[in-house]
């Protein structure tokens, strides 16, 4: 890695009204992003500026100075919610941090990353303030190393990845919440003095009430096209914590991080804590450039292999359950070909034989081949698929277990559970202590062996069902204010272990739904499952939401038979994200199976419009009775636009809709496609070609008036 260091001065300004006294300024930048820092007469870090880039660096010294510490530690003379509390080994509960230097380092020549050395000048406690800027994404992420010397451990209260400081009239903040099946709800209020709180205190499937992700509009309410808003989220599965809080003089201040809640950590001299990336962006052109920021950095650095295609599978769930067979799995891999699927994924219930996995009350944690069902074994099942065309994936819970199993009889010491009270089942199942070295052998070697007893497996579906409640490592013995943090850490060995040995392996991130949605797991993942609830209808809003910060490859969307909309519709909502199937195939007519077989070929044909194309979020259905978006090709010579009426009044009606993203001097043909076989288009200007101008200023009628139907335009540069 090409390094550089700078220790002292970055440049000399004169600040006007002052004296001249020579102070350090810092920029940390982007292609259209600035974040400065100076360091005053106090040798104190302050941010000093956020937003747009400067063009002329002249005009920095123009800039009013800053009034806030980069990352103010408690218990000095800030009276507002600290970024970081410790509790020094002699007792002492404060912290001053002064600016000691700044280093500079680049990972590639798209990203560099400043860090910002801060000491206190009584106690041998430092704090490293990392920055990594992503210039062609306009993204910047934020963590921070704390290091002491001091003679005994020092407890850690408190750990912010970073703290960001504002100055407007007005706050907005946008933030997402829910529960099972209800993911990603959408509020937005506006914030006055005092603090707003969006954390999780869930440890395991640690996003199912509260999403990590939020937009802060400054002034007024930013929309797609036209606000000023920042968009952060922390890249942990685990507890997080974002405080945004309003002082006297209305300025905001902004922590992101880790939970401390139930967190206290001793930390050893001379070991470092690294908390995880709060990861943020900014804009003047409202939510919709911000989230292909993070899109286009998702694709590139943020999940794994996310340049590379998607496969569509068919999963068995819908039409077997737990009552599954080798024959009738067999006619399941028929189906998947017919299809045109690339994958097959067998889900729950194919393991355990003392206590059968035949619901969800046994058999958790004894990953053994069910003899009964697949008496052949898994290999087996691989090469049936494998010949007849598809791929084979399967589904596993690793990190839970069910009190109904052999390894809680033989290991009730690798179990998170409280001593002397009783134990709290959620779905039937307890947690397993995955912070114990041999929890994390057992764990990876579950994987590994299945993938090693029959390698031709190419998917797996991760999935983790519960929160921790009433835990207690057995492991940890007297440290368990270590446990919350530590589960996470854990996971993530695993997954290092797990990607070393499968570097690319396709695997998808599920939590009883939507319970683990993070870039602190997707970089080992290839994919999320968004929510358990499946309904189209539902589905529009949940996986709206998931847009804002993810690109359609990673939010898995499958065509079942939850919801009382048509097929068509039920489809031409999952061809919006990662297309998948889990629906009993035989149920379907045939003029439906052709259907499903005609949209899977589209799917595939725009794939790479979808996956890699920019996001238009147009109508929001929030805002009217339908929602209308476009992905449109990094060079404008295609584009996919699907438009959803949902529940509409009597004799609605909706006006024509102005395209986006498309080049104004290019002639665009529209075509609609997804229609079943004998049915024709609705939409005037169908087969028609008009201008990239004509559609983003005139535009089209793309909307039915009737509800729970859908529409997808496939528009093509002649």
């Amino acid at each position: 890695m090409y390094k550089r260091i700078i220790i002292g001065l970055v440049l000399f300004l004169c600040y006007p009204g002052t004296a001249a006294i020579a102070q350090q300024l810092i920029a940390v930048e982007t292609q259209h992003l600035q974040l400065l820092f100076t360091v005053n007469k106090d040798g104190k870090l302050y941010q000093r500026y956020l937003g747009e880039k400067l063009v002329n660096k002249s005009d920095y010294p123009r800039i009013d100075q800053g009034k806030q510490e980069a990352f103010i530690g408690a218990g000095t003379h800030d009276l507002f919610e600290p970024a970081i509390s410790l509790t020094h080994a002699d007792g002492n509960p404060s912290l001053e941090l002064k600016f000691d230097q700044v280093n500079t380092s680049r990972e590639d020549k798209n990203v560099e990353i400043t860090s910002f050395t801060l000491k206190d000048p009584k106690y041998p406690v430092t704090v490293i303030l990392h920055i990594a800027a992503y210039y062609q994404e306009d993204i910047l992420k934020s963590w921070t190393e704390i290091r002491h010397e001091e003679s005994k451990p020092v407890t850690l209260t408190s750990f912010a990845s970073a703290m960001l400081h504002f100055d407007a009239n007005k706050y907005w903040l946008t933030h997402f919440h829910g529960d099972w099946a209800k993911e990603m709800r959408m509020d937005e209020e506006e914030l006055t003095s005092g603090m707003k709180i969006l954390d999780s205190k869930l440890g395991t499937r640690a996003n199912m009430y509260q999403a990590p992700f939020f937009f802060l509009s400054l002034n007024e309410p930013s929309g797609e096209t036209a606000g000023e808003v920042i968009a952060g989220t922390l890249a942990w599965t685990g507890n997080f914590r974002f405080a945004f809080e309003i002082d006297e003089q209305h300025a905001l201040r902004v922590i992101g991080g880790m939970n401390s809640y139930a967190s206290a950590y001793a930390l050893l001299p001379g070991k470092p804590f690294i908390t995880p990336a709060l990861i943020f962006t900014y804009s003047k052109q409202g939510k919709g450039q911000v989230s292909r920021n993070f899109h286009q950095w998702a694709r590139n650095y943020g999940v794994l292999d996310g340049n590379k295609p998607r496969m569509v599978l068919l999963n068995n769930w819908e039409a077997t359950g737990f009552d599954f067979n080798e024959q009738q799995l067999g006619t399941l891999f028929d189906h998947a070909h017919d299809l045109g699927a690339d994958l097959f994924l067998l889900d729950d219930g194919w393991f355990a034989n003392k206590y059968p996995r035949n619901d969800d009350h046994a058999g958790l944690g004894d990953w053994e081949v069910n003899k009964k069902k697949l008496p052949n074994g898994i290999g087996h099942l691989v090469k049936e698929a494998t010949d007849k065309g598809v791929k084979f994936g399967i589904w596993v819970e690793p990190e839970m277990v069910n009190p109904k199993s052999e390894l809680y009889e033989k290991h009730p010491d690798w179990i998170l559970k409280l001593p002397n009270r009783e134990e709290h089942y959620y779905r039937n199942q307890l947690v397993l202590d995955l912070v114990n070295p041999k929890v994390q052998d057992f764990v990876f070697n579950t994987l590994d062996q299945l993938l090693t007893s029959a390698p031709g497996i190419a998917y797996i579906k991760w999935d983790c069902n519960r929160m921790m409640t009433n835990a207690y490592s057995p492991y940890l013995k007297n440290n368990q204010s270590a446990l919350y943090i530590e589960y996470t850490r854990s996971l993530y060995k695993v997954l290092d272990r797990l990607r070393l040995k499968y570097p690319h392996l396709p695997m998808m991130l599920c939590s009883g739904g939507g319970g683990r949605a993070d870039y602190g797991a997707l970089r080992y993942f290839t994919e999320f499952w968004p929510s358990d609830n499946t309904d189209g209808l539902e589905r529009v809003y949940i996986q709206w939401g998931y847009s804002y910060f993810f690109p359609s490859f990673t939010i898995s969307s499958h065509v079942t038979s939850w919801g009382k909309q048509s097929l068509k519709f039920r489809t031409d909502v999952a061809m919006m994200g990662r297309m998948g199937y889990d629906i009993d195939l035989e149920k379907l007519s045939t003029e439906e199976m052709q259907f499903s077989r005609n949209a899977v070929k589209n799917y595939k044909r725009l794939n790479t419009v979808i996956a890699g194309g920019d996001l238009y979020r147009i109508i929001s259905p929030y805002k009217e009775n339908r929602a209308v978006l476009m992905y449109v090709s990094p060079e404008k010579s295609k584009a996919v636009l699907f438009a959803y009426t949902l529940h509409t009044r009597y004799g609605e009606r909706f006006p024509v809709v102005k395209l986006e993203g498309l080049d104004g001097q290019k002639q665009y043909k529209i075509e609609e496609i997804n229609l079943p076989e004998g049915a024709s288009s609705q939409i005037a200007g169908n087969n028609q070609v008009f201008s990239g101008d004509y559609l983003m200023k005139i535009g089209l009628p793309v909307s039915s008036g009737n509800e729970l139907t859908s529409v997808v335009l496939e528009i093509t540069a002649e």
